[in-house]
């Protein structure tokens, strides 16, 4: 049987799906990247904002064609979506035979095989109910040089304008031994960079007791990884950040002096209005302590505009904020409503024109910080993965500064010879507000 399958959403969807692949596989599955080709098409999606929602609903129509028109005996639609909308997303797509949500991805295998026939069309368990992860798991990388490996599951913050604790459960934390076998599986299979991720990384361990934390974890992770493997943490809370994690961050040299700390907004009041249990002042301490610690450290946060309550002096104090910081990386949105999260029902709700003018306004503001960050590069030498050969000597790729897929990239020139994994010192020649041009040494 061949089976196609497309992850959409976030890296942590990507890891279900490669794990999903993996039990697909051990049952003889055989896995093909042409949808017009498979037996089975496997459609695991997300639903955090509209927009998610909309292209996964639109990518379940687009692959349903070959339901009709193909091979396609079976098309399985999984993860965030059916979780958030069962069975009325069931009833509005008759195009689909089967639904599973996010607590039924050990029964990917049984889906796609015709085993599970005997489940309800819409199968939705609770998502607490489904295991973590083993160190011994089957898992299928869909990208080789870049591993992205989940340490948690699920999150107990419960900010006001967040689905996933109702999708995904309370947090539950991996045992350390585990993560860092399956560290050490990927860097054995050719991974150049590891990626951890969870919806709060720095939350992890708080489940496990005797004291676990991140920090414990880096220091372990970091020696299954070996010097040359770059380890990245993506996803940090900026109440969390300490000097313990700090200090470990220190002492590892291969982990990458890259914070990733979504702050969501900056105003007190519309922090408070979000659930976010931390201050603007306390905000500004950590990533003051995080450059007094790594001079060269890069930062990268996440905003929202339009917050229902947001005022025209809120959103100056984000923009006040952001220019104070000068975050190297910056990824905004507009606020999603919906009916079925905490701050659908808070009062002054902000019209989309204008949430959409903050929005424009505040990445004005954030490409002038980014050009500046990255003009500074010019004629400096840094190391580059490769990710792509786009000519014969044209190269794309990342530094350690740069995350995969949400931050720019370095399009550079060079011996013909690279492959992609390979990491290559590179001179930066030219700058725009997002990526870097360079020559390869």
């Amino acid at each position: 049987m061949k089976v196609y399958m497309v992850n959409l959403g976030c890296a942590k969807n990507v890891v279900d799906g490669e794990f999903m692949l993996g039990s697909m596989a051990r049952m003889g599955a055989i896995l093909c990247v042409d949808p017009a080709d498979a037996d089975v098409i496997v459609v695991n999606t997300c639903s955090f904002i509209e927009d998610a929602v909309d292209e996964s609903v639109d990518t379940i129509l687009e692959l349903a064609r070959f339901r009709q028109s193909g091979v396609c005996r079976r098309l399985v639609v999984c993860g965030c979506l059916p979780q958030r909308y069962g069975d009325a997303l069931a009833d509005a797509m008759p195009e689909v035979d089967l639904f599973f949500g996010t607590g039924a991805y050990d029964i990917a295998a049984e889906a796609v095989s015709g085993l599970a026939d005997e489940l309800p069309r819409c199968t939705l368990p609770d998502p607490v109910r489904q295991p973590l992860p083993g160190k011994d798991d089957d898992r299928i990388y869909t990208v080789n040089h870049t591993v992205y490996i989940k340490i948690a599951e699920g999150c107990d913050r419960h900010c006001t304008y967040c689905i996933i604790p109702a999708l995904r459960g309370r947090q539950r934390s991996r045992p350390i031994a585990d993560i860092a076998a399956e560290a050490g599986r990927a860097v054995a299979s050719g991974a150049s960079e590891v990626v951890l991720v969870a919806q709060d990384t720095t939350s992890y361990g708080r489940d496990l007791g005797a004291g676990i934390c991140l920090a414990d974890l880096l220091k372990t992770v970091s020696s299954a990884c070996g010097k040359e493997t770059w380890v990245r943490v993506l996803y940090m809370h900026p109440e969390a950040v300490d000097d313990a994690l700090l200090d470990s961050i220190a002492s590892c040299g291969n982990i990458c002096r890259y914070f990733d700390i979504p702050i969501q907004h900056s105003s007190d009041r519309i922090l408070k209005r979000m659930g976010r249990r931390i201050s603007a002042g306390r905000m500004e301490e950590t990533f003051k302590a995080i450059r007094d610690a790594f001079p060269e450290a890069v930062l990268r946060t996440t905003v929202m505009v339009g917050f229902p309550g947001e005022q025209r002096a809120d959103f100056e104090k984000l923009l006040d904020f952001i220019t104070a910081v000068e975050f190297d990386h910056l990824g905004a949105f507009i606020y999603s409503d919906s009916d079925d999260i905490a701050s659908h029902n808070l009062d002054a709700h902000v019209t989309a024109k204008t949430a959409r003018r903050r929005y424009d306004r505040l990445m004005s503001v954030q490409a002038v910080i980014s050009r500046r960050k990255n003009e500074a590069r010019v004629g400096k030498i840094c190391e580059v993965l490769v990710e792509e050969k786009a000519a014969e000597d044209v190269f794309v790729g990342r530094a350690w500064f740069q995350a995969p897929e949400v931050d720019g990239e370095v399009c550079f020139s060079g011996f013909a010879g690279h492959s992609v994994g390979d990491r290559v010192k590179v001179r930066i020649t030219g700058a725009t507000e997002y990526d870097l041009e360079g020559e390869a040494l």
